[in-house]
């Protein structure tokens, strides 16, 4: 994995530090716009994947949880994209700096790609759920470029909700193998494809992956509600991309 941009290491201390889920209060109105628009489409999203019933009666199984991981990360790979490319074009059509924002944003990008290849080695989803992804995307790469385009201060902070829920989700998760509800999961040794990535011991497990991306989502919950503060030529001061990297 030698042509990455980043490779996420974590210490122990930075890996209970991320554990804290954290919520940006919605300020100004264009927070509040943001904020509920995440609240309508995690709303949407949960019922219609049976998500909301499944984690109130306690049934979520592992196949549940790796459909939804695959799906979200499927989505959450393409606002780093758009905003990394959207700045990067307008580097060139103006003739100046970035200050430090598109290497962030690419590496995110690539951040939740990879969580999605993680997932990817423990499942192979069927070809009715890859047309659903394929419509997602579709919908959602065609409202975000054109959002980012007019108001990038309001996408950056949409995204900063965005990982909050990530955080949330990969926390249930993490409690729902902790208390014995995805035994599949708690036994299962860490894929080595991931492994890899996240350099961790031979004897790692699955579950510490998991940890580990809920730290990378931490991050970007944090990086982007920095984005959102910043004015667009002001430097990026939040400029590595991801805690611990090499």
């Amino acid at each position: 994995m030698t042509h990455l941009l980043t490779q996420p290491v974590y210490t122990e201390e930075e890996l209970r530090a991320y554990e804290k889920q954290t919520h940006r209060a919605a300020g100004t109105f264009s927070d509040k716009v943001a904020y509920v628009a995440i609240q309508f489409m995690r709303t949407s999203f949960d019922v219609a994947s049976g998500y909301s019933w499944k984690t109130r009666a306690q049934t979520m199984t592992e196949g549940d949880w790796l459909c939804r991981i695959i799906f979200l990360e499927t989505v959450a790979g393409v606002p780093g994209m758009v905003a990394g490319m959207v700045r990067h074009l307008h580097s060139l059509r103006l003739m100046r700096r970035d200050r430090g924002w598109i290497h962030s944003l690419l590496a995110e990008a690539e951040n939740e790609r990879m969580h999605l290849l993680i997932a990817l080695t423990l499942r192979n989803p069927g070809p009715l759920f890859r047309a659903a992804v394929l419509v997602g995307q579709g919908v959602f790469l065609s409202l975000f470029s054109v959002a980012y385009l007019i108001v990038p201060s309001v996408c950056h902070r949409f995204v900063g909700y965005l990982e909050e829920e990530a955080v949330k989700t990969y926390t249930h998760l993490l409690e729902d193998i902790d208390a014995g509800r995805a035994p599949l999961f708690a036994q299962m040794p860490a894929p080595p494809f991931a492994r890899t990535y996240y350099q961790l011991p031979q004897d790692a497990m699955l579950r510490d992956v998991f940890e580990c991306i809920r730290a990378d989502e931490s991050h970007h919950r944090d990086s982007n509600h920095r984005f959102g503060d910043l004015k667009p030529d002001e430097p990026n001061d939040h400029a590595e991309p991801l805690r611990g990297h090499r």
